[in-house]
């Protein structure tokens, strides 16, 4: 076996070419259907190899994912098997943002006995660029990264609610398409990648078009590392480069931060601030660099101003947009008016303020509702209390119980957000479920979280789909006790507490939820 060049690669590369024990270029793989053309690079972690290759049955270029190892090694082959099995369940996964899996092949079927080959994934080649050519000559403008990134997020959130992991979190397997989006061009996840690794990687990625370095461990020779600071985390973006807008700073060092220390666990946040840079850029040509500070004042970078027509309506729209705001402000501030002088009267002269919400029927709302109070007849006690969520995972799942427990200093904390529900997921709450079907005549919660809107849902099941509850009460809570009144046609077992808006914690969203009690109808 001839030795490769060794003349020296672009940062980032394992020298020019493959290390001269494994493949080289013009060699026969997958029982000499695929000729190997050009070496992408090295994925270490899992002694894996990215190749171009040709098709020589459908005559096509392909991208091949070459998993190395002795077929005699049990524990590798295993490790494999397992990396196969997921690119299998992935090859009907169709999205822009991954390239498409076209064949898997294993010993026996498509790699013969005792080559040093344990697997290979077969993907359609992307034309374009490696993304570490993209950055060769230094990281990239916010705007850029922002819509470079957007693709392959969505395409994380989509995988991940199908049940799939795709293997974002090595540079080498990401291409940049001649459209100028970003593509998983070499699939085929490790047999330990989990959805959080994907989501780590989109941090990666996002960290290396702003800075030129690589976030995470295993990356490729020569491709300069992340600085870590004294705590051991990296280093913001915004930190190396002042320009980086202070919000894709953060998402990016969230992104890869653990979930126990309020690390990013979804695409879907990604995606939410991805999409805040790329309407500031449309609507105005300028990029918000938010200070650290906030009082700080707010640092704008220019861009050349464009004529276009869609622009001038999408400013007409948001001017009628303001208006109608403007109207429901003025609407909200009357209401707010007449229950300021409502709650006096019904103010005691002890403890904390007792906020009475209206019911607001929403468009989930199937039942009627009026506006005559129910009559009470007294709490009624739950059986279990779960955290209900139909995106992503659970918010505090081990704590849900502490918000019926009778101690209002113990609380259900929603976790910390960069954005308010609806960008990142269309709420979060409890469920809590009864011995027998209850009718309910209000809910009285206990929260310090101030402004946090609220709906009581009924529920068929223990797991529906939030279309398949439905809308019995809402509010807004206040700091302290806070009154929803409930008018229910049918007893249910199940009644959910839904958050569809938080408060305002800093710079982040959140709330909690101390007491909740269900006082029953009679």
């Amino acid at each position: 076996m001839s030795t490769w060049p060794t003349e020296m690669a672009p940062p980032g590369r394992d020298n020019a070419g493959p290390p001269s024990h494994a493949l080289l270029p013009g060699g026969m793989v997958g029982d000499g259907r695929y000729r190997l053309l050009s070496y992408s690079g090295t994925d270490a972690r899992c002694n894996a190899q990215l190749w171009r290759a040709r098709d020589g049955q459908l005559g096509r270029d392909v991208a091949l994912t070459v998993l190395l190892g002795n077929q005699a090694d049990a524990r590798a082959a295993a490790r494999v098997r397992r990396t196969i099995e997921r690119a299998m369940h992935a090859a009907s996964y169709a999205h822009p943002g991954v390239s498409r899996i076209l064949d898997v092949l294993s010993p026996a079927n498509g790699i013969a006995p005792r080559e040093q080959i344990l697997g290979i994934v077969v993907a359609e080649w992307t034309n374009g660029t490696d993304l570490i050519d993209l950055i060769a000559d230094g990281p990239l403008p916010a705007a850029t990264a922002s819509r470079l990134l957007e693709p392959l997020a969505a395409a994380v959130e989509g995988a991940h609610h199908a049940g799939l992991v795709l293997g974002t979190e090595h540079p080498q397997r990401i291409r940049v398409t001649p459209e100028g989006q970003l593509r998983l061009a070499f699939p085929g996840p490790r047999a330990e990648a989990t959805s959080r690794d994907d989501v780590k990687g989109l941090g990666a990625i996002l960290y290396l078009l702003l800075t030129g370095r690589w976030a995470l461990p295993g990356g490729p020779e020569g491709l300069p590392a992340a600085p870590v600071g004294p705590n051991g985390s990296v280093v913001a973006p915004r930190s190396l480069h002042p320009m980086v807008p202070h919000s894709l700073s953060t998402v990016a060092v969230r992104s890869l931060e653990d979930t126990s220390v309020g690390g990013i666990r979804t695409g879907a946040a990604i995606l939410a601030v991805l999409d805040e840079i790329a309407e500031a850029e449309a609507e105005t040509g300028l990029i918000p660099v938010v200070a650290d500070e906030p009082d700080d004042d707010v640092v704008w970078t220019t861009q050349r101003p464009v004529k276009d027509s869609r622009r001038t309506r999408k400013l007409v729209i948001g001017v009628s947009a303001l208006a109608v705001a403007t109207l429901l402000v003025l609407g909200w501030i009357a209401m707010q008016v007449v229950g300021f002088f409502n709650e006096n009267n019904t103010k005691g002269d002890g403890g904390p303020p007792l906020v009475i919400s209206q019911v607001v029927p929403t468009s989930d709302t199937k039942q009627s509702v009026n506006n005559a109070p129910t009559a009470t007849s007294g709490p009624v006690k739950p059986a279990g209390v779960t955290v209900f969520n139909v995106a992503s995972d659970p918010d505090s799942p081990s704590k849900g119980g502490l918000a019926v427990d009778g101690d209002v200093n113990t609380s259900w904390r929603t976790d910390k957000y960069l954005n308010n529900f609806p960008a990142l997921k269309p709420g979060i709450g409890l469920m809590a479920t009864f011995s027998t079907p209850v009718k309910l005549a209000q809910v009285v919660i206990t929260s310090p979280s101030a402004n946090t809107k609220i709906e009581i849902r009924t529920a068929a099941s223990g797991t529906p789909q939030l279309q398949q509850t439905l809308v019995v009460g809402s509010g807004v809570l206040g700091a302290g006790d806070t009154i929803i009144p409930v008018k229910m046609a049918t007893p249910s077992d199940r009644i959910v507490v839904w958050i569809t808006s938080m408060s305002p914690s800093g710079k982040l969203w959140a709330s909690q939820l101390s007491e909740v009690k269900f006082i029953g109808a009679k």
